[in-house]
């Protein structure tokens, strides 16, 4: 049985000496989870958790389900169905957010009864959040450690099942807290700080509202189709952007500016998806010269074009 005491001296002693081996990796998923800081923190509360506990939700929520918010935070199944993976038979749930306080009251371990909140604390209470399996094999946890200088090989590849050689491409909870704490300033732990090498990335005192944040957004408000999460935004995105403002009774551009920003903060802070119905996509004008495009002419813009070409005398 893992001494719990041991592991969170362990787990200060190599945060304290920590580097990120992969540190170009860790910006977008740390920018996402501040971005996110505000709902992150009200599950906190709502599990009756100190506030320090939304980076810990945070970083799960990237472990366990790639941010997306169609999923639950105990194990990434939809939380809107019957859960099958450990903890199988959790749910469904009305929304992330019941499923998340699920997942930190009700199921083991228990992590809303967790009391140490320090560094070292908060990293073992997230190994056990996962298992402690690679503790217990003496081996530091790839949930944590990967993408440092701490982890080198070893992963559970399925419930139970460890291959000793296989490299966890995913990448780890302390490296991402590491990122984190440099794009959020406010989140601080008691004992010594990570060695984090220099790297051009300001701290952000504002959510970043990119693409990311947006497709998160306009999925947690019911988009549909469900965006994919790529950070771009392209057709699907300016489509889904123009649902919301006819939803909401604003401009409809598919652009987002002062005024959809604005409606997009105050449906997201009441907490209920907008119902929006679908709108026509882009219509693409076909290219001049190709026949497409002269196929336009019986069309009723082509033929009033038509109307004012000069005619032919006979």
């Amino acid at each position: 049985m893992t001494d719990l005491n041991a592991l969170t001296a362990a787990n200060a002693q190599r945060w304290s000496k920590a580097k990120l081996t992969r540190e170009a990796e860790f910006t977008r998923p740390a920018r996402v989870a501040v971005a996110n800081k505000g709902r992150y923190l009200a599950i906190a509360r709502s599990a009756g958790m100190p506030d320090i506990a939304w980076v810990f939700i945070a970083v799960s929520h990237y472990r366990e389900s790639s941010q997306d918010f169609a999923t639950n935070l105990a194990q990434g199944d939809p939380w809107n169905r019957v859960s099958v993976h450990v903890p199988a038979g959790r749910g469904p749930f009305k929304s992330f957010e019941d499923a998340a306080v699920d997942a930190l009251v009700r199921c083991s371990p228990y992590a809303a009864k967790l009391k140490d909140w320090s560094i070292g604390g908060m990293l073992t209470n997230l190994e056990r959040f996962n298992g402690i399996g690679y503790a217990n094999r003496g081996l530091p946890s790839a949930y944590v450690w990967s993408g440092t200088d701490q982890y080198v090989k070893g992963k559970f590849v399925a419930d139970g099942v460890f291959d000793p050689n296989k490299v966890d491409a995913q990448l780890g909870v302390a490296g991402l807290i590491m990122v984190m704490m440099e794009l959020d300033p406010s989140i601080k732990f008691d004992g010594p700080a990570p060695l984090i090498q220099p790297r051009p990335i300001q701290p952000a005192t504002e959510p970043v509202r990119d693409g990311m944040w947006l497709q998160n957004s306009l999925n947690r408000l019911g988009a549909s189709p469900k965006l994919n999460l790529d950070g771009i935004v392209g057709p699907a995105t300016r489509n889904a952007v123009r649902a919301f403002q006819l939803a909401s009774g604003i401009g409809v551009d598919g652009l987002v500016g002062p005024e959809t920003f604005a409606a997009l903060d105050k449906a997201l802070a009441a907490g209920k998806p907008v119902q929006t119905l679908p709108v026509p996509p882009d219509i693409v004008l076909p290219p001049p010269g190709t026949q497409a495009h002269a196929d336009l002419a019986d069309t009723f813009w082509g033929r009033v074009v038509a109307l004012f070409k000069p005619k032919r005398m006979p």
